[in-house]
């Protein structure tokens, strides 16, 4: 009863923000995880409740690792009203708010619970870039050394603009033979080795 009773906000939520504008988050995450988290920043910001979802995302993200949980409510082979189900008594248990009650519903309704860590992630680089955080991944294909990596933040740092501040996170990834990759904000820039042989190889074919 008390999944079915979350039929009226689930469609408050789905559609609402369809029909009124969004409010944007600072940056654009893109798949299906970044679609909902935008909906999510959008709800959350107009109640004035951004931190309280940012917290409850922490808590969503620890109770779908519980494997008790996630062995139901991510077996495709499991009703959606069953999931809804577990997934809702967890959530009562936690105290969570309507707002992220609401987002399970909506994910469980269209049967994307599946991308629910997606949406934990691209929420949370959104909540960064509002607090004026730019997260940057910078992979390269051997651990970079002190020196590196201090000429490396004082380039990152000129993109940043007045306010922001960089959090940074090295990766690395032997595959990629040399080079880097950067993600920073949602900008993103291959400069690996593997990329420009892969590049020069089309090219030689083609020609």
């Amino acid at each position: 009863m008390a999944a079915l009773g979350l039929g009226l906000q689930v469609r408050q939520f789905s559609t609402s923000v369809l029909r009124q504008a969004l409010i944007r988050p600072p940056i654009d995450v893109y798949g299906v995880g970044g679609r909902y988290a935008t909906a999510l920043f959008s709800a959350a910001s107009k109640q004035k409740k951004l931190e309280q979802v940012e917290k409850e995302m922490g808590t969503l993200s620890a109770l779908i690792k519980d494997p008790k949980l996630s062995s139901i409510v991510m077996n495709p082979h499991v009703k959606r009203s069953l999931k809804l189900k577990f997934f809702g008594d967890a959530m009562t248990k936690a105290n969570l708010s309507p707002i992220t009650v609401n987002l399970i519903t909506v994910l469980a309704d269209n049967g994307r619970l599946t991308v629910t860590a997606d949406v934990v992630g691209a929420f949370a680089k959104m909540m960064s870039a509002h607090r004026g955080e730019v997260i940057c991944t910078v992979t390269t294909a051997h651990p970079l050394d002190e020196a590196n990596l201090a000429d490396l933040k004082v380039a990152l740092n000129g993109f940043l603009a007045k306010g922001e501040t960089l959090i940074l996170e090295t990766k690395s990834d032997a595959s990629i033979l040399g080079g880097m990759i950067v993600s920073i904000g949602d900008k993103y820039v291959d400069m690996s080795t593997k990329t420009k042989i892969h590049k020069l190889t089309k090219i030689i074919r083609d020609s």
